[in-house]
């Protein structure tokens, strides 16, 4: 055996996107099993969501938030107009009931002319901001109060609009100061006017359904905000998790690929050092032959090796005895020294996962026995327990071979590379074990993985 060959220490089909500019469609990515990934395709970022949450905030998708925001004030502009010439037409001017509600009318048309402006300067954040309720409330209190005057009752209609935005674009409680605000005008006003009890009470209670109605209207939209953040977390996951699944995959194949590699051209490169010895040392040109023979069979089986290694993850493979059987048969026939394979216990049909780890190390452990130990016997036993399956590659050492084993302490391949840790990796990932080291002069090599 070579020095440094000796155990190291304990170490988402097609899919429609949704978003504010409509939708459009995206291939969806697929997943190790061919199922979609993701029913949408979501954004590479959580930051990238928000224009969906803003789609939803302002109308979402049947038509721009301009336009939705223009039609609402250009119905509010022709409320103002339908209550001013539904009043102010049947008065008799210069009396002081006249004086005050054309003062709270052209008074609360400024207000409103503030309120679109902040509207339109500030967009989504200025709405509910303590500037607009501050604009609100002054435009509920001012028509609220005039209002209650005889002949004004049309001013209650601004009141309405101004308690509808504010329970609509701001908390509830902000809301129901605006409101309260509105009814106090509308008591104080009808007390000192002395109007009906129609508009004592009915005015509140008009006031009230009206702001209900906004909460109502803010809980929607609020329910649908978090259905859009949701979803395009969800859609954010199933994104990560079908890279996580390719990166798997990928690091697999190379895994596979690497190990085959490792055995195949190992076991080659003894087979050529044994055709060289006996054309130099031996001119034994017949046997030279012979052996490059078995040479080129074994690149070719290799080969094969390489490609059953890509489909690895989508194709079967034989039940672990019989693979390793066929290995201990293949082993015995390329190097000429004995293998025996046993089983011990009752054989249960393991997973890919836990099948392909186990052969893999046997095929590391048995080429790195012809390697550092050549013309040496070697066992392999496959035990079925309880909650595990054991592997164990076991050969002879001679004295020399020992004494190399105790000097460096490493898992190492055939070619001083990281075939056994690679395995030791694998099989972490399965919860399982993998030990090597000097046994009553012997190297062994045990794997471990639970059932």
């Amino acid at each position: 055996m070579r020095a440094g060959w000796a155990p190291s220490a304990q170490q988402p089909g097609g899919a429609r996107r949704t978003g504010g500019d409509g939708g459009h469609e995206a291939p969806s990515p697929r997943g190790r099993e061919g199922v979609a990934a993701a029913p949408y395709a979501a954004p590479a970022r959580y930051e990238d969501a928000a224009p969906v949450i803003g789609a939803v905030r302002r109308g979402a998708g049947r038509y721009p938030a301009s336009v939705l925001r223009t039609v609402i004030w250009l119905l509010r502009a022709g409320g103002y107009v339908a209550v001013g010439l539904g009043t102010f037409p049947h008065w008799a001017a210069g009396s002081a009931t006249h004086v005050v509600s054309l003062t709270a009318y052209a008074l609360s048309g400024v207000l409103m002319l503030a309120w679109a402006l902040l509207d339109i300067l500030g967009g989504p954040v200025a709405r509910g901001s303590k500037r607009t309720l501050l604009v609100l409330g002054a435009i509920a209190v001012t028509t609220g109060a005039a209002g209650a005057l005889p002949h004004s009752d049309s001013l209650i209609f601004i009141t309405l609009i101004a308690v509808l935005d504010a329970g609509t674009e701001a908390n509830p409680p902000a809301g129901w100061v605006v409101a309260a605000c509105a009814v106090l005008a509308m008591e104080t006003g009808a007390l000192a006017t002395g109007a009906s009890g129609t508009v004592i009470l009915g005015y509140p209670l008009m006031t009230v359904s009206v702001l209900v109605a906004g909460h109502n209207r803010r809980t929607y939209r609020v329910r649908a905000e978090q259905s859009a953040a949701l979803l395009t977390q969800h859609q954010l996951l199933r994104t990560e998790q079908n890279r996580v699944a390719v990166l798997d995959e990928r690091t697999r194949i190379a895994r596979e690929i690497h190990d085959v590699l490792a055995h195949s051209l190992g076991a080659l490169g003894i087979q050529i050092q044994a055709a060289r010895a006996l054309l130099t040392d031996h001119q034994d040109i017949d046997r030279a032959i012979e052996v490059l023979a078995g040479a080129q069979r074994m690149a070719a089986d290799g080969l094969t090796e390489t490609r059953r290694a890509v489909h690895a993850l989508r194709v079967d493979i034989a039940p672990l005895d019989d693979e390793l059987a066929t290995m201990a048969d293949t082993h015995r026939q390329r190097h000429d020294v004995p293998v025996r394979f046993r089983v011990e216990g009752e054989p249960v049909p393991l997973p890919v996962d836990h099948v392909l780890p186990l052969f893999r190390t046997a095929q590391e452990a048995l080429t790195n026995a012809a390697k550092h130990a050549p013309a040496q016997p070697a066992e392999v036993t496959l035990t079925y327990e309880d909650d595990h399956v054991t592997l164990t590659v076991d050969n002879p050492l001679g004295d020399a071979d020992l004494q190399r084993a105790d000097d460096r302490l490493r898992f190492a391949t055939v070619n001083g590379g990281y075939g056994l840790t690679g395995m030791r990796e694998r099989l972490l990932l399965l919860d399982g074990t993998l030990n090597a080291g000097v046994k009553d002069g012997h190297w062994v090599v045990s794997a471990r993985v639970p059932r």
